[in-house]
């Protein structure tokens, strides 16, 4: 399989985590969030530059202190199946919680996504951060992290199920036989597990790239275990290339470990790009952006978002960093734990902390579109990601982009110049996968002669034995 750098566009409307201020910029919408035909326009842009995928995050729990994007957008399936009908090639990854959704309801959604755009859609499987998410679904509290992974893990699995129902020739629509579907390709699923009992079928069948590719976004260990078992697409968290080429390594090791092809899960780091007409401009923006959303209140706010929603201006700023370890346990476990050990260990105020945590780092992708080629290629040539997963402030922004920097990828030879496939999984290098069905069907029609030729080669040994004995024995014995 020849290695090609991937791109994907993730949208964010009138602004996401770093960006509270967006909503002001004046090119973008006030309600860039839930308007369609922004979303639209976007994906257009994307499918012209040769794009694999567009990506919509998601959750499901918001407080006044959330970004402004999180506090009034549109529900991700939702979108894409409009967004499918103004795209022909596009990938279509749509985020949906393994925690609030029912295997069957979820599997029937996605299907009729992948259906609805001829096979593009993917499913990024999360098992939401946000604690207050279960006040909204009638639980007291959120499942704890091993709880929702191992959830995570069966739901996969249950929709993976239900995704085979139907074997590929299952409907011969055969007016002459009155034939409409062939009922001995359709399946019941029939699960029992510690988590779900379904039964199936379910009544939508298989698309063009036989099954939504599954996406996964988790850095803690059973996130990554998830991964490494289940997904095909990873949306890794960036960082620096070190610690990027290191979770590569480790994930596709995981993945070699448990007996899966590691070339079949597609590595993409989150990356917003600063482009400039210098390296000296890109930076002098990148910092200008930076200031621009730098209000001390809403980081505090937002720093709560990894403990359970909670709220830390009850704190006293430069008394010591309150003990709220047990409020990540179910909630941004990771990045919440990370955040207490960093605060102990370097005796950290509250304020400090939020300082910390959202300091100035300009992107490693700042610069000149040639500079900015030239750390994409570097990213990609030295395995620290198979592509990347793109955000961008603006519609202006993403055709610098599209415009500057992808022509320099395509030139070096890293980038695809058409689309050599129509599904999301042929954008991807991703096998379609067999029908679980029709593979055991096959196997035991191609074991049938085998046993038949067995059955015979025994009858014959046996009226072989019957006849010597009754042979009359030698003379003299």
């Amino acid at each position: 399989m020849t290695r090609t750098l991937h791109l994907a566009l993730s949208a964010y409307g009138v602004g996401g985590p770093g960006q509270h201020g967006l909503w002001k910029d004046p090119r973008v919408p006030a309600n860039a969030s839930i308007d369609i035909d922004y979303y639209i326009r976007q994906a257009k842009t994307a499918e012209a530059a040769l794009f694999d995928a567009y990506f919509i995050v998601d959750s499901q729990f918001i407080n006044a202190t959330y970004p402004s994007h999180y506090l009034n957008r549109l529900e991700p399936l939702t979108l894409l199946s409009a967004v499918a009908t103004h795209t022909r090639h596009l990938g279509l990854v749509a985020t949906a919680s393994s925690t609030y959704n029912s295997p069957f309801n979820l599997a029937r959604r996605l299907a009729s996504l992948d259906q609805i755009s001829h096979g593009r859609a993917g499913w990024n499987v999360v098992t939401s951060f946000d604690s207050g998410t279960s006040r909204n679904y009638g639980l007291d509290e959120h499942l704890d992290h091993p709880t929702r992974y191992g959830r995570a893990l069966e739901s996969v699995e249950v929709v993976r199920g239900l995704w085979d129902s139907y074997e590929d020739d299952a409907f011969p629509a055969d007016v002459e036989r009155d034939m409409f579907l062939d009922p001995s390709r359709l399946h019941a699923l029939d699960h029992v597990g510690e988590h779900f009992r379904v039964a199936g079928p379910l009544n939508v069948s298989r698309s063009p790239q036989g099954q939504p590719v599954i996406f996964q976004a988790g850095v803690s260990e059973e996130g990554r275990d998830l991964a490494a078992r289940v997904a095909e697409g990873i949306y890794a968290p960036g960082g620096s290339i070190e610690a990027s080429r290191a979770y590569y390594r480790d994930v596709r090791t995981r993945a070699a470990a448990l007996g899966r092809d590691p070339r079949h899960v597609v590595i993409l780091v989150g990356a917003a790009p600063v482009i400039a007409d210098s390296d000296e401009g890109a930076y002098e923006l990148s910092r200008d952006i930076f200031e621009a959303d730098n209000d001390f209140g809403r980081k505090l706010g937002f720093l709560g978002r990894a403990f359970g929603a909670h709220d830390f201006s009850r704190h006293d700023l430069d008394a010591p960093f309150p003990d709220v370890a047990h409020l990540a346990e179910r909630s941004g476990r990771t990045r919440g734990l990370e955040i207490v050990r960093q605060a102990r260990e370097e005796q950290l105020t509250l304020r400090e902390v939020v300082e910390a945590v959202t300091e100035y780092t300009p992107s490693p992708f700042t610069g000149a579109p040639d500079t900015v080629a030239d750390a994409i290629e570097d990213w990609f040539l030295t395995d620290a990601a198979d592509g990347l997963n793109l955000h961008f402030r603006t519609q202006d922004d993403l055709e610098r982009f599209t415009g500057d920097v992808v022509p320099l990828l395509q030139q070096r030879g890293l980038y695809r110049t058409e689309y050599e496939a129509d599904t999301l999984r042929g954008h991807l290098g991703l096998p379609i996968p067999a029908n679980r069905h029709t593979v055991e069907r096959e196997r035991r029609a191609a074991a049938a002669p085998v046993a038949a030729e067995r059955t015979a080669s025994s009858a014959s040994s046996a009226l072989a034995s019957a006849a010597r004995s009754t042979e009359p024995e030698p003379a003299g014995v």
